[in-house]
């Protein structure tokens, strides 16, 4: 078994598509509209096949942080140069840097950020 995928309940999707595309070079599908639901997605697709699901509809409700449920994604980015690379970008564009670069006491090497709605991305090692 695999994880086919992972979805992200988005308020703005269009922005979200284009951060996930300018950092980590993702494809994407045409935009999915129901029209009767008003639920749209995009799946970005990583090179090595895994992928997100951008999902909007009207009326979702604010998340509470460190709530119970999905907490972040992990994103394997290469060594732990290219962590610190990432980490550099993402704060030199604006976004927060909450945690990192560092080894874990578990043993990896990390940064965590948050995308532009606030959803923890942690950049790690392959």
């Amino acid at each position: 078994m695999k994880v086919e995928h992972i979805a992200i309940w988005v308020e703005d999707i269009e922005k979200m598509k284009a951060f996930y595309q300018k950092y980590f070079n993702v494809g994407s599908t045409e935009l999915y509209h129901n029209q009767k639901t008003d639920f749209r997605s995009y799946f970005l697709t990583f090179e090595e096949g895994s992928r997100i699901e951008l999902t909007t509809k009207q009326h979702l409700s604010n998340r509470v942080a460190d709530s119970l449920g999905y907490s972040h994604i992990a994103l394997a980015v290469d060594d732990k140069s290219a962590v610190d690379d990432f980490a550099e970008r993402f704060v030199k564009d604006g976004y927060p840097l909450l945690n990192g670069p560092r080894t874990t006491g578990d043993g990896y090497y990390e940064a965590v950020i948050q995308d532009p709605e606030g959803n923890l991305i942690e950049l790690t090692t392959n």
